[in-house]
């Protein structure tokens, strides 16, 4: 048996081959959109991908079944209580998928989603009764599980499907063997959870004895610890959901329409009937110049996370890119099905050359030069972190305005006082100054490496809890 785990670090989503050496034949779980990866590997070890299973219609990320299915031929598989516009195999609690000397079976485990599964991987030449592996999906998580609240959109209660999801776990998952492998399908960094672990692979004995929410407690308690203080969600989440049962363009289709140059003169003009311009470079390089009421969100982060929180889906897109990264920028936005891109801007920021009256710049300053200049009392700190951040520590005087609240709460900013931006590194401060700057705030800069670099620098902090 093959199984290897592929994992993608910006959406921190993990998805897997497994594969039987003696018919070659393979299978493929939860793929990203972008699927030359698995034809790769499958190539590379002699294998035919005759098989895609979605554990549940994702909400954070557009999975590559029709893909796969339209390159590779493969059968797609979904959980029985999926409804999908395309064609699909249905799997009830049970229902198996024979690979040679590998089995894939179903077990039905609603709570995340209604349709949820986790697929039980069996190396028959090990042992035909214990699994060696369950892909858990976003059931069961490495420290954590998955949320139950991501359908409220779609009219499931989040204590209707949380108390799915307890009965999954304890009557499903947790009567496999503990020595069972359990591979999940995100790790720290995803939205479909709160606690969710910087490991990859654990085993069932270990999420019984560490996971915090499979301990001993009622059904009542689990529903009540598990919809408590998740993070937001952002709003691509249920269109992701909804598009996943889409029969919809693959992505080639889709990059042969998006990646192609278009002229300064051209984005102007889409710049004035609500076109939004994503400039994807670097903070620094952004700061230094950039066109004037583009919004920097840079490939070096969470790009495709925070692009589907801060951008539009109703109005066009223009990608600014370093040149030779036009093409990934749009790869990355097509993962999350924002496929309403228009070009990008022909030799990028070189062509505003000869239109200096084009251009802007963001001031990031040093945390002694952003210390001096807060001691004057005139600039307003803004923390665009998450309340959990800002719990730990904050520059003194500070407002807090998480970056994903940042444009409904405008209103809260005094248009006169110059604003100070913070994050903790400095990605988040950028993206946060391009949209104030965006919606007329005329005096905003940054602090350069924000609270990291602040902290340092040995300048003071304050706690927001302090200890008696």
């Amino acid at each position: 048996m093959i199984l290897h785990q592929f994992y993608l670090n910006c959406l921190a989503h993990a998805s897997y081959l497994v594969g039987d050496e003696q018919t070659r034949t393979a299978a493929v779980v939860d793929p990203q959109r972008d699927i030359d990866q698995y034809l790769s590997f499958a190539g590379e070890h002699g294998l035919r991908i005759a098989h895609v299973f979605l554990t549940h219609l994702h909400a954070d990320f557009i999975a590559g079944h029709l893909e796969l299915r339209d390159r590779a031929g493969a059968t797609i598989y979904l959980g029985a209580a999926a409804r999908a516009e395309y064609a699909f195999t249905p799997l009830h609690d049970g229902d198996r998928v024979e690979i040679g000397r590998v089995r894939l079976q179903a077990i039905e485990t609603p709570g995340h989603t209604p349709e949820s599964i986790s697929i039980a991987v069996y190396d028959l030449d090990r042992s035909e009764t214990e699994p060696h592996a369950v892909l858990t999906g976003d059931t069961l998580f490495i420290g954590d599980v998955g949320r139950p609240d991501l359908r409220a959109a779609l009219g499931w209660s989040a204590a209707d499907l949380g108390g799915r999801l307890y009965d999954s776990l304890h009557t499903k998952l947790l009567t496999l063997s503990d020595a069972s492998l359990v591979y999940p399908a995100h790790g720290a960094g995803s939205l479909c959870g709160k606690a969710l672990s910087k490991e990859t692979v654990s085993t069932i004995g270990e999420q019984r004895r560490l996971n915090y929410a499979l301990q001993p407690m009622t059904k009542a308690a689990f529903v009540d610890l598990v919809t408590a203080d998740q993070p937001d969600a952002p709003p691509y989440f249920t269109y992701d959901a909804v598009l996943n049962s889409k029969e919809r363009p693959t992505l080639d289709e889709a990059l042969a329409r998006e990646v192609n140059p278009i002229t300064l003169e051209h984005v102007l003009a889409l710049q004035q009937v609500g076109g939004q311009i994503l400039d994807t470079r670097d903070a620094g390089d952004f700061a230094a110049a950039h066109l004037a009421g583009s919004i920097n969100i840079g490939l070096g982060g969470q790009y495709a996370t925070w692009a589907g929180t801060i951008l539009s889906r109703e109005r066009p897109i223009v990608i600014i890119a370093d040149p030779g990264r036009e093409h990934e920028a749009t790869t990355r936005l097509g993962r999350i099905g924002f496929d309403h891109i228009v070009g990008y801007l022909q030799d990028g920021l070189r062509s505003l050359e000869s239109r200096p009256d084009l251009t802007a710049t963001t001031e990031r300053l040093s945390p002694a030069l952003a210390a001096e200049r807060l001691a004057t009392s005139e600039p307003l700190a803004v923390d665009v972190r998450t309340p959990r951040e800002r719990d730990q520590q904050f520059v003194p005087g500070s407002v807090s305005i998480p970056l994903n609240h940042l444009i409904e709460r405008l209103p809260e900013l005094p248009g006169e006082r110059p604003l100070l931006v913070y994050c903790a590194g400095g990605y988040r401060s950028s993206i946060a100054a391009s949209l104030l700057q965006q919606h007329g705030f005329a005096r905003v800069s940054e602090i350069a490496g924000g609270i990291t670099a602040w902290e340092t620098a040995k300048l003071p902090v304050e706690p927001t809890i302090r200890l008696a």
